[in-house]
């Protein structure tokens, strides 16, 4: 395999904190705004992302939470082994509120429509928006598009996108893994 690394280090800051000063400027003070980070690898980023929030405007209260959608998948039935759901955590209501939905990687957009489904059932938002660290254009399944992007990267179905998060792999890191011809 070939790796190619698309995103680290100083870089991998800087498009964070770009990603947060794009939510400030279309979400003010996050008074009527929440961030729910998709289960499993999207906490991280949204944990990221609240957090540099926070840092950025000290008196807003930003809302944070996790969605899992291990139910809400299409493919979740036709698995050999069963599934271990992740937590859900959120504390607040969504109901009426701004919605910011955060994943790692966008690919098929098949995670994005399950998160959309599973946050149904927390109450309908005003408006759903979504951010991702890495878009993977031109592989999509469903007609979904983000709205905040950290990274666009064209690849081809054999390709991964790796992201390592210095919480649980030692260092923040995009890569793309190629297998050799």
């Amino acid at each position: 395999m070939q790796n190619l690394t698309l995103l680290d280090g100083q870089k991998f800051q800087i498009t964070i904190m770009r990603l947060c000063h794009q939510l400030i400027e279309n979400h003010d003070d996050f008074s009527n705004s929440v961030i729910l980070g998709i289960q499993p690898r999207g906490i991280y980023l949204a944990n990221r992302i609240a957090y540099e929030l926070q840092q950025i405007l000290p008196d807003a209260k930003i809302l944070n939470g996790n969605l899992d959608i291990t139910f809400f998948r299409d493919d979740f039935r036709r698995r050999e082994s069963p599934l271990v759901p992740n937590t859900t955590k959120i504390d607040f209501i969504i109901e009426g509120k701004k919605v910011i939905l955060v994943d790692d990687v966008l690919w098929t957009g098949r995670t994005i429509r399950s998160a959309m489904d599973a946050m149904l059932a927390f109450g309908r938002p005003q408006k759903v928006e979504l951010l991702v660290l890495v878009d993977r254009r031109f592989s999509r399944h469903l007609p979904i598009e983000p709205d905040y992007i950290g990274i666009q990267v064209d690849s081809i179905n054999s390709q991964k996108v790796l992201v390592s998060w210095k919480e649980t792999d030692q260092e923040d890191k995009v890569i793309l893994l190629s297998e050799k011809d």
